[in-house]
């Protein structure tokens, strides 16, 4: 049984200088809880408002899916290619994946502790001085908004570029569609994703097992044929594991090479999926941390197979970087498996990147109803609400697929992937680092540990990881040249920047009168389940 007070009535009042608080006025009632993930929520402040349909299973094969390793590898093929040829796509992608692994342990940590939709801002919220609790939670949940949406986009951007590269491949190039088509096509996925994210929790967690194992078969099915039909003409591994190509315009090869480090960066990201779905995981304490640190380390050792196979198979960087297609990726497929083979086998990609779409914007929504629950969006009522018949938050989905679709337009700019791509990681590693930094500095002793607990490696990982992504920010925020134009710009730091200012000027003007972070729903007075 749980004796709690349900709030009826909120109003500002401004007793302190240094923080806005909320007053309650609230009626006694009693709620009885059976589930201990639910007392466990209403510990941290909310009523559970989902049904928890998602097994330990389900919610690894979630994040899995959300870092979809062929879609991911087949869409940023093009950054190791140009960024150091065959050094550029194997250690490119290797040396980052091992400074994630600190990221989503110390995430992990965290999802352990406070397992609510709510995540990264909460955890920010809950582990900064209560001075700067409500700016903290500000500053992390919309660097969390901005990389789940523009994720959405540039994910879904991608299956419309392996569409037409199909449509190129089956017309022997006689038909290469250009932007604007391109966009037409980003648009009809945004609709049939928006369909598919409205769904039930239940529909979406069985989704989610075929999107895992879909996945995971394509990838080792590319790998396979990669290597075997390459047969003779495959490099050397002297070659495949040591040949550096500057193909960046920037006359230093080692800084040519870490620009390699966007790729890996932009196909692990999504892991804290398994954050934001907590309040429909059963055991979420536990699932949670399991399906973040498994996850990751699946889609990097997977990942890094695949590169190396398809370091073997390419007989010449320059060639492939020369191809008409949209995609690299499917001009080596054709050049080692022929028009049916390249075909098969891209069928396979391009789904299992759609279905990475569809479980992304299930994540971005939660991210939008979490942060609406808290009034923090403009219009926040309308995002907040959950659909009565399928009790998930349709309106916050349709929200992340229109602003998609606007983000979509950067499709008519030659960089738009590299753009997208960047402010996604930009904004996402941004509000996974802010939390854990607080971790280490002010919240080292307001941690209450998890089922999953770092330990006393908390510190060491947890610094290591800050450390990465202050550097990752910087670096991404860099054109793939030394010369640029408009046309060829970098996007990415001006996309993050723009939603930066909007929500500086925000709290300045307005927020920070009202904002007071995660605003709990329920106030507690005894949690016992029965």
């Amino acid at each position: 049984m749980l004796v709690s007070k349900t709030p009826s009535r909120r109003r500002l009042s401004t007793e302190t200088a240094s923080a806005e608080k909320v007053k309650v006025e609230a009626t006694e009632v009693v709620v009885e809880i059976r589930d201990p993930d639910d007392a466990r929520l209403a510990e941290l402040g909310y009523k559970g408002e989902f049904r928890r349909e998602f097994s330990l299973f389900e919610t690894v094969a979630f994040a899995f899916s959300i870092m979809a390793v062929i879609g991911g590898v087949s869409s940023t093929l093009s950054f190791g290619l140009i960024s150091g040829g065959h050094v550029g796509m194997v250690w490119g992608w290797f040396i980052p994946c091992i400074f994630i692994m600190c990221i989503a342990a110390s995430m992990a940590e965290l999802a352990s502790s406070m397992p609510t939709s709510a995540g990264l801002y909460y955890f920010s919220a809950k582990l900064a001085p209560e001075r700067y609790s409500a700016l903290a939670s500000w500053i992390t949940g919309w660097a969390n908004v901005t990389g789940q949406v523009t994720l959405v986009c540039s994910i879904d951007y991608t299956v419309a570029q392996m569409i037409t590269t199909a449509v190129a491949v089956s017309t022997d190039g006689s038909l290469i569609l250009g932007a604007g088509p391109t966009y037409g096509i980003l648009l009809a996925i945004l609709l049939v994703h928006g369909l598919i994210c409205s769904a039930g929790t239940r529909v979406l967690a069985r989704l989610n097992l075929v999107y895992g194992f879909l996945t995971a078969g394509a990838t080792i099915g590319a790998i396979v044929a990669l290597l075997v039909c390459s047969g003779d003409q495959k490099v050397s591994t002297e070659t495949a594991f040591t040949s550096l190509e500057n193909n960046t315009g920037w006359n230093n090869n080692g800084w040519a090479f870490l620009l390699s480090f966007a790729a890996p960066m932009w196909s692990l990201t999504g892991y804290d999926s398994a954050a934001h779905i907590s309040e429909e995981v059963s055991g979420a304490a536990r699932a949670a941390p399991i399906a973040i640190l498994v996850s990751c380390a699946a889609v990097g050792g997977m990942g890094w197979l695949l590169i190396i196979a398809v370091s073997f198979a390419t007989v010449s960087v320059p060639a492939l970087l020369e191809t008409e297609l949209a995609l690299p990726m499917g001009q080596l497929l054709l050049d080692v498996l022929g028009k049916r083979g390249m075909l098969a086998v891209w069928s396979f990609v391009i789904i299992a990147q759609f279905l990475c779409g569809a479980a992304q914007g299930v994540d971005a929504s939660r991210v939008i109803f979490a942060f609406a629950r808290d009034n923090a969006l403009p219009g926040s009522r309308w995002w907040k609400q959950i659909n009565q018949h399928t009790q998930t938050p349709v309106n916050a989905v349709w929200l992340v697929m229109i602003l998609s679709a606007f983000c979509g337009l950067l499709g008519f700019s030659a960089t738009a992937f590299t753009s997208l791509a960047g402010a996604s990681v930009i904004g996402l590693y941004t509000s996974y680092a802010t939390p854990i930094f607080l971790r280490v500095t002010s919240g080292r002793e307001k941690l209450v540990p998890g089922p999953f607990s770092l330990g006393r490696w908390y510190m060491p990982v947890g610094s290591v990881a800050v450390a990465w992504v202050a550097f990752i920010v910087v670096l991404l925020s860099f054109p793939s040249s030394q010369t640029t134009n408009p046309v060829q710009m970098n996007y990415a730091s001006v996309i993050v920047l723009a939603v930066f200012i909007f929500a500086a000027a925000s709290w300045i003007l307005s927020a920070r009168k009202w904002f007071v972070g995660p605003l709990p729903n329920i106030v507690a007075e005894e949690y016992k389940t029965s």
